[in-house]
């Protein structure tokens, strides 16, 4: 590792830094020795950034050290944390679509220390939305925890497996705490933490679960052990979601009808372009039997662009990833399909004409708009940085109330594109607004079956963006499990 570090992370810009990097390395007599200081250092404290500067390592090589000495990708040494209080101040039920909560939450024993794992705020939500006290949950992707602590605190029965031992011994540290009881008034329940594979539950019984909230792995997006056999994390895209089909069909097969199943997933960049995981995995779960009842975004606070992202952004033409996906599944009661009529669907294009002015462009997948200014800002945003000068194409998808089914839809949708050809043969980028919306009580996801059918040679997906009004907070009354549909998509293709 010595002679890798002074090879791979030499810069001629700061040689008097590289000297003093130098002389700090040759201390050490193995790359055993550097890791394992690396290790001390992170049990000490140090931060991620500061462990990268003295050992002149990225993030990549830290977490694989990481996972390597201590067998789980944490950001920081394994302390136990002092409790100060048990819930969030001030917390209230998710009203709309969009989730979005600028404090991960540090209640309990929560933090950021497992690399990847989601906010307390989401399972918290989602237990309280989707289940009564002494359900049980299961979790099969427990990482440190978080979605137990969640269930012990809200008086939940809870299951929760993770493939990695090392990773349900941190969870165990995190459980292990004593709630009072006179703060809930309900019945305390320990978790049950299991070192188990999510593709093989043999050991929970059919139709036995009443909520499913898990937070799988993006693909290869993070890797959270070093080679423990089985851990889908290592997985590419397509491997990854072959897997996952034997984990959605467990999942339905735990979960008793009537009952709801939550998976947190996001869209990976490769290439230049999105891979739609989000989609891919909703389709997963969809074959397995489930319906889709809610689609919920999830934004992401830790990637807004200003300053040299911005401008990046603008210079390579690429927009930050802001936005994870939150399929909210619901196992009917028998296997009988949704009964759907055929409607026409109703496509129409528009032109956005070459942007004058680069103020207001947006640098990353999730736009903010003032809704009595909606075709200006969408037309100036999607100018700027797809038109080169030219007017670009943006097709509408349909908005109906009324029934459409997906095979329907797709032959709709490519014999618009066929019979208006003409528009797109000279073209670069192609734009698509598209609306989820409800029938018969579950969600018809547009952009989700244009992704899956739209044929357009020689086109390539490059952007998802979520489309959301300012004032989407502003909404009426409703019912504690009712969640109103405030967010749209552009989906942004590029010839390639």
């Amino acid at each position: 590792m010595k002679r890798r570090l002074l090879q791979e992370f030499y810069c001629p810009i700061c040689r008097a830094s590289f000297q003093n990097f130098h002389d700090h390395i040759t201390n050490y007599h193995s790359d055993e020795e550097i890791e394992l200081a690396i290790i001390k250092d992170k049990e000490q404290g140090l931060t991620d950034k500061d462990v990268g500067k003295k050992y002149r390592i990225n993030l990549k090589r830290l977490e694989q050290i990481i996972r390597k000495h201590m067998g789980v990708n944490i950001s920081v040494g394994a302390t136990q944390k002092v409790i100060k209080t048990f819930e969030p101040a001030n917390f209230q039920l998710q009203k709309t679509t969009i989730w979005s909560f600028k404090s991960r939450g540090n209640w309990a024993t929560h933090s950021g220390a497992y690399r990847g794992n989601w906010s307390p705020f989401i399972p918290r939500n989602v237990i309280l939305m989707f289940s009564r006290e002494g359900d049980l949950v299961l979790d099969q992707f427990c990482g440190g925890g978080t979605t137990a602590v969640e269930a012990k605190l809200l008086g939940r029965r809870c299951i929760a497996v993770d493939i990695n031992e090392k990773a349900i011994e941190l969870a165990k540290q995190n459980v292990n705490f004593n709630l009072p009881l006179s703060l809930y008034g309900s019945k305390i329940y320990e978790p049950e933490l299991i070192v188990g594979d999510a593709r093989n539950l043999y050991f929970i019984p059919d139709n036995s679960v009443d909520l499913i909230c898990a937070h799988p792995p993006y693909s290869d997006a993070i890797k959270y052990t070093e080679n423990t056999m089985g851990d889908l994390s290592h997985l590419k895209v397509d491997d990854f979601l072959a897997e996952m089909r034997a984990v959605a069909s467990e999942s339905f097969r735990v979960l008793k009808p009537g009952k709801f199943c939550a998976i947190l997933i996001g869209d990976l960049r490769r290439g230049g372009h999105i891979v739609p995981l989000g989609f891919k995995l909703m389709n997963v779960f969809m074959e397995a039997g489930f319906l889709l009842k809610y689609l919920v975004i999830k934004l992401q606070h830790n990637c807004k662009a200003t300053g040299f992202w911005l401008e990046k952004s603008r210079t390579y033409n690429f927009l930050l990833l802001a936005h994870e996906y939150l399929p909210i599944f619901y196992k009917p009661q028998s296997k009988s399909t949704l009964v759907s009529e055929q409607r026409v669907a109703n496509f129409q294009i528009k032109f956005a004409i070459p942007a004058l002015s680069s103020e207001n462009i947006e640098g990353t997948t999730v736009w903010f708009y003032d809704p009595s200014n909606f075709e200006e800002f969408i037309e100036t945003n999607v100018a700027f940085r797809y038109g080169n000068g030219t007017p670009i194409i943006r097709v509408f998808s349909p908005y109906t109330s009324g029934n459409l089914n997906e095979r329907s839809f797709e032959h709709e949708l490519n014999t618009y594109i066929a019979n208006n050809e003409r528009f797109f043969e000279s073209r670069d980028y192609v734009t698509f607004h598209a609306y989820d919306f409800e029938f018969s009580g579950y969600i018809f996801p547009t952009a989700k079956y244009i992704v899956d059918f739209l044929n357009l040679p020689g086109f390539a997906l490059k952007e998802i963006i979520i489309l959301i009004p300012k004032n989407y907070t502003d909404i009426p009354h409703l019912p504690d499990n009712e969640l109103l549909r405030v967010h749209s998509y552009l989906l942004v293709y590029r010839r390639t």
